[in-house]
């Protein structure tokens, strides 16, 4: 991949559809973002009738290769973020295992290799959940190894685990201070 002179958002989607809109939304918001789609979150997308259409700045990468050829801008300088948002426990259960076997496993792996910071938006944070589902609200309980994944997760160095959307937006944004050179 070649050197882009601005460095870039890497947010991978995943297949939780656990403030997946409001998390697409907020993609929007972001100017020089590349977006990993992996092949769940295509299937997400569909379920939520959801089109790919992002600012011209914003470039999207599917999940189409057994490597995940498209997080090799992580070697040469292209990201200064990661954001896997929202991240299903599966995502989380193999980012603190070291398992990088998908396109938001890949992107989260390369980020730490090449001390990128990352931010997870785990979906299993508390014993009891309410989420929007295609059909409405539903309740879920997640496990306790979901819940001690995410606790794990939450130790790793340059690893900001956020819990909410508030708490989404609120890390983006002082991340986008950071980067600005204002914070």
């Amino acid at each position: 991949m070649t050197r882009l002179h601005t460095p870039r958002w890497a947010w991978a989607l995943t297949g939780s559809g656990h403030f997946f809109v409001e998390s697409f939304e907020l993609i929007r918001t972001l100017e020089h973002c590349d977006v990993f789609v992996s092949k769940a979150a295509n299937e997400v997308l569909r379920m939520y009738k959801l089109k790919l259409d992002f600012p011209e700045t914003t470039r999207v990468l599917h999940d189409k290769t057994a490597s995940s050829v498209p997080i090799g801008g992580f070697y040469t300088g292209v990201y200064h973020t990661a954001v896997i948002a929202p991240a299903t426990s599966n995502t989380v259960a193999k980012c603190v295992a070291g398992i990088s076997d998908s396109l938001p496993t890949n992107v989260y792996a390369q980020a730490g290799k090449c001390l990128v910071p990352s931010i997870v938006f785990a979906c299993d944070t508390a014993p009891e959940l309410e989420t929007m589902a295609p059909s409405g609200m539903v309740k879920v309980y997640p496990r306790p190894i979901d819940l001690e994944n995410t606790a794990k997760l939450k130790t790793y160095e340059r690893t900001r685990v956020v819990e909410s959307l508030a708490e989404l937006i609120e890390t983006i944004t002082a991340r986008q201070k950071v980067i600005s050179g204002d914070g």
